[in-house]
């Protein structure tokens, strides 16, 4: 199953194309309205003021509420964009956003506004593709959760590998919260922190912890295309804002010993698991059975009010700019579907569906 995103932040519509969709699944447009829902924007100071329904409309792929096996086709029509917001600022370079880049790679021809296609509304019709993804992966047994682990340095707790068979109702309970963490108090906090750099003229970053459950050992391969760790990376690092993915204890493993890291084997139910999951269920690339487990870094939004250096690329000089317009001071909370959209399309390629 493949996946191509369409469209830009400030055009008609975004959307996205799924080849491969196994034909005969009834899909749930109320399951799928929730996810959305999930990472809409304009719910909270929290996030943008822009207001979108988020409504993705089915242009084919789908009959009598059935997949056909045809390519599946959503869009999601943009209805509150401003684009004088960005007018002004046409030919200023965005520190941190990919405008300069862009304008290379597309010789100046690209949509500015908003971004253009490299804006996070697109991860929209990406959470889309992963409301299908985790339909069809339910029929397999597989769960895909995430919580937030981490926002301007405050903490929450972390998946339990002892309680992972029954975190699929913690999945649950967590993604009908507001504010998707597993410790409330510790949410709040990270709440407070967001609006402090809110209010600074600021933004703030974090860390989104993912867990896929159900998935058999001896998935993979160790080698290049096929590895379960390079899989994920690849859909992960195609969601904006992520600049970092790691597995289990990912970058703890550094500070800690062999006898520390390595997850000791034992049966359970005539079944091979391991008593810790430092290894966040994979090695040399494969799945060992336990569940797959990684934390993904979201930088702090490059929007923020504060005046900043940049260069005008009409006159290539030096130029100051101040960002105006609607931004998110914090994008995490809104990123955990997303991040469990992409981590159910490439569990989807894991899988061979």
């Amino acid at each position: 199953m493949k996946h191509t995103i369409f469209g830009e932040s400030h055009g008609l519509a975004v959307g996205v194309s799924l080849s491969g969709v196994p034909s005969g699944i009834e899909l749930d447009m109320d399951e799928i309205a929730f996810e959305m829902s999930r990472r809409a924007p304009g719910k909270s100071p929290l996030s943008t003021a822009r207001k979108e329904a988020d409504v993705p409309e089915i242009l084919s792929g789908v009959f009598e509420g059935m997949t056909t096996g045809t390519p599946l086709c959503a869009i999601i029509h943009n209805t509150d964009t401003r684009s004088k917001d960005y007018a002004k600022t046409k030919d200023l370079a965005r520190p941190g956003h990919a405008d300069y880049a862009g304008f290379m790679r597309y010789q100046g021809y690209n949509d500015y506004r908003g971004g253009g296609h490299f804006s996070a509304r697109l991860t929209a019709p990406l959470v889309f593709a992963g409301a299908v993804a985790k339909q069809i992966l339910a029929q397999e047994g597989v769960k895909v959760g995430a919580h937030i682990q981490q926002v301007a340095g405050i903490e929450d707790a972390a998946f339990d590998a002892e309680a992972y068979p029954l975190c699929g109702d913690l999945f649950y309970t967590v993604a009908h919260k507001d504010f998707p963490v597993l410790v409330d108090e510790q949410g709040q906090k990270m709440q407070e922190a967001i609006l402090a750099a809110k209010n600074d003229c600021d933004s703030v970053g974090g860390v989104i912890e993912c867990a896929v459950l159900g998935l058999p050992a001896g998935l993979g391969a160790p080698d290049y295309g096929e590895n379960v760790e390079g899989i994920f990376a690849q859909q992960l690092f195609a969601v904006p804002a992520v600049k970092g993915v790691a597995f289990g204890v990912g970058y703890g493993c550094a500070g800690l010993r062999g006898s520390q890291m390595n997850d000791p084997l034992y049966m359970r139910g005539g079944d091979v698991r391991t008593r810790t999951n430092y290894n966040g269920g994979v090695n040399g690339g494969i799945t060992n059975g336990m569940p797959v487990t990684f934390t993904v870094a979201v930088r702090p939004t490059p929007s923020i009010a504060k005046e900043q250096d940049t260069v005008n690329l009409d006159t290539m000089q030096n130029a100051k700019l101040r960002i105006e317009g609607r931004h998110d001071p914090c994008v995490v909370h809104r990123a955990v579907p997303v991040i469990e959209a992409a981590a159910a399309l490439a569990t989807c390629e894991l899988l061979g569906i």
